[in-house]
């Protein structure tokens, strides 16, 4: 395993199209996925997606905090590491909710993005088995967050009010106060 580079927003990489994995249980797209695992673990990140790494390929991974779930209008279950290859989403209801997402691609920033707040996303695994899930709050956000990433989309294109992005740090302190 080997932790990869963070591609930052700037980078050509992001604003592309991922190509379609034709074999989920390539071996070299389970390699891929383990260095990218390392990655995140070791960037303390909540999801990742391939074109962050260099790589424009459809893969996601994530996983979801339970207490972090429940704060951020989940049913407070959460979601172990998950690998999504050749993900797609489908809101479910036209409820959308503000959150703060921030992204390994972008250090430092933060911004507040609405979401849909339940879909259904469908997705292959590293045994090329199907994945069906639903998703509140924010495992919703996660994946979409990350799904975003796949088509060269991040979050700052998302952003409503441009007044509520900008450093983490700053924002922390104005929202505490």
């Amino acid at each position: 395993m080997a932790l990869l580079k963070i591609a930052r927003m700037g980078h050509p990489v992001l604003g592309q199209i991922a190509e379609t994995v034709d074999d989920p249980a390539h071996p070299e797209i389970r390699a891929l996925v383990e260095d990218m695992i390392e990655t995140m673990q070791d960037a303390q990140g909540t999801g990742l997606a391939a074109p962050q790494v260099h790589v424009a390929k459809r893969v996601v991974i994530f996983f979801v905090d339970p207490g972090r779930d429940a704060r951020e209008g989940g049913r407070g279950e959460g979601v172990p590491l998950t690998v999504l290859i050749n993900p797609e989403i489908e809101p479910l209801d036209d409820e959308k909710a503000p959150g703060w997402e921030g992204c390994l691609s972008i250090p430092g920033m933060m911004g507040e993005v609405e979401r849909f707040t339940h879909i259904r996303y469908r997705a292959y695994d590293l045994n090329g088995e199907r994945i069906e899930r639903e998703a509140h709050g924010f495992h919703a956000r996660v994946v979409q967050h990350e799904c975003d990433h796949l088509d060269g989309i991040l979050y700052p294109r998302r952003i409503v009010d441009m007044s509520r992005f900008g450093f983490t740090e700053e924002l922390a302190r104005a929202l505490r106060a």
